[in-house]
């Protein structure tokens, strides 16, 4: 079936009415009934109440003669009471069951006809009860409610007055009551079934549309949105699709991005590599081929090897590095350092690298001791790319200012500055300036001191300075 689930909801929907009709159905039976037959008692206890009231004021003479067959006077203005409310079974019964049926058309039963324990119902009636019973309906030849009411003069029970009226009205009232409510419950049942599956198939156009949503984000649709919005679970479930979609699309972007970068990286590493290796291999082929003759050219080349072999091994151990630094299983040796310590030991291996340029490296630290967490090496290495790349650009006889203030470290030389067009792309690996002091750089250096500072929880911030020059600041 198409809509399989709108049909399950509404037949749902449906079983429970119906269940629920039926539970109303039979406490409303069950309480009409009772509702009937109270009515009844007190509309029989009012009759009863009335004639009760007319007998008294009647003379009554009892005696038992021969046969127990009763004796009375006649009662006319209880018998005309009863005759006007149309009560035809109405007995007047004494102690010793002696008694008289009042009415016009009505049959006088014998005592032998009695039922077994009528008498315990007039016992009741003369001890000042009142007493509803149904043990004469054999007598009365169908379903009988009879009322056993005691008749006072002068405040002592002279007799009892047994009215019965037949259940078949009652049954008749109930039966009708019933009837209203079976077909009002049909009726119910049937605008149930109208509205029902309209509604089921509303509850279900949100999970179609998310059915929908799912199929073309599975085809690689990534730009495809629900379009529900409901303050309910369906409308979270379509929200967090949504999302979903949303989170595809961005890694598929970054995918895209570090397949370039991948790509890049290839390109990069293959030119960075090919180009030390084609002078190594050109001087090589030069010696091994006798073209180069004199002892002064020999040493040129051998010199050109060298240095081309000491960048060949600075490009890998950078890649090393980068690549370690880059691994997740890659753990660092973090411990309690002071880092004044690593700020020193860092300058003073710059400048011996300085002392060529003549260049003049200031160092001003915190007299008090500036506790941090991580890798000795690490650091060290990262304040030395900062320092290695303010020596490079700048100009001899200058200075390179290194300050620690609070947790703020700051590396400022007197450069040409960047370019600003250069400065997104600072951390990015294998870019760098085509600066002729520049070289021998690998495009790595600004790159590998991005992830230690990562690993560390260390902000970089690399700006040009007022006045000429940059300025790198580490937030520790």
């Amino acid at each position: 079936m198409r809509h399989r689930i709108a049909f399950r909801l509404a037949l749902t929907f449906l079983l429970l009415t119906l269940a629920f009709s039926l539970v109303l159905g039979a406490l409303f039976v069950l309480m009409f009934r009772g509702s009937v037959i109270d009515n009844k008692k007190q509309e029989m206890l009012a009759q009863a109440q009335a004639v009760a009231g007319t007998l008294v004021q009647d003379t009554w003479t009892g005696g038992k003669g021969r046969g127990g067959s009763p004796q009375r006077e006649r009662y006319g203005s209880a018998l005309q009471l009863l005759d006007d409310m149309s009560l035809g079974n109405a007995w007047i019964v004494d102690e010793s069951l002696q008694l008289t049926t009042s009415g016009r058309g009505a049959h006088t039963p014998s005592y032998a006809q009695l039922p077994p324990d009528a008498d315990a119902v007039v016992k009741q009636v003369f001890k000042g009860k009142t007493v509803f019973s149904q043990r004469f309906s054999g007598l009365m030849d169908s379903a009988t409610l009879t009322l056993g009411y005691p008749v006072m003069r002068d405040e002592v029970v002279s007799a009892a007055l047994l009215m019965h009226v037949p259940v078949s009205g009652i049954s008749s009232a109930i039966l009708q009551g019933s009837s209203m409510l079976f077909y009002s419950v049909l009726a119910a049942l049937l605008l149930s079934a109208m509205v029902a599956m309209p509604l089921a198939k509303r509850l279900v156009r949100p999970l179609q549309c998310m059915q929908a949503t799912a199929l073309r984000l599975a085809q690689g649709e990534y730009d495809v949105q629900t379009g529900v919005h409901t303050q309910d679970e369906i409308g979270q479930l379509a929200q967090a699709l949504d999302t979903l979609s949303v989170r595809l699309r961005e890694a598929r972007a970054e995918s895209q991005r570090l397949d370039k970068l991948r790509r890049d990286f290839i390109a990069n590493i293959s030119h960075e590599l090919r180009t030390p290796v084609t002078v190594i291999r050109g001087s090589l082929e030069a010696l091994n081929e006798g073209i180069v003759g004199t002892p002064e050219q020999t040493a040129q080349y051998h010199a050109q090897m060298l240095a081309e072999s000491r960048q060949l091994e600075r490009l890998v151990n950078d890649l090393l590095d980068l690549s370690k630094l880059q691994s997740a299983d890659y753990h660092l040796e973090k411990e309690q350092l002071n880092i004044n310590e690593v700020i020193s030991d860092a300058v003073r291996s710059a400048r011996q690298m300085a002392q060529d340029k003549h260049i003049d490296i200031s160092l001003t630290l915190p007299d008090q001791p500036m506790p941090v967490t991580g890798d000795y090496g690490r650091l060290r290495q990262m304040v030395m790319i900062l320092l290695a790349n303010a020596i490079k650009f700048s100009p001899p006889d200058s200075q390179v200012e290194v300050t620690l203030t609070g947790r703020t470290l700051q590396v400022a030389d007197r450069g040409p500055g960047i370019d600003p067009e250069v400065l997104p792309h600072l951390f990015d690996r294998f870019h760098r300036t085509r600066a002729e002091n520049n070289k021998d750089g690998s495009g790595l250096g600004l790159s590998i001191l991005k992830e230690i500072a990562d690993r560390h929880g260390i902000q970089v911030h690399i700006d040009n300075r007022e006045g000429g020059g940059t300025v790198a600041q580490l937030t520790l």
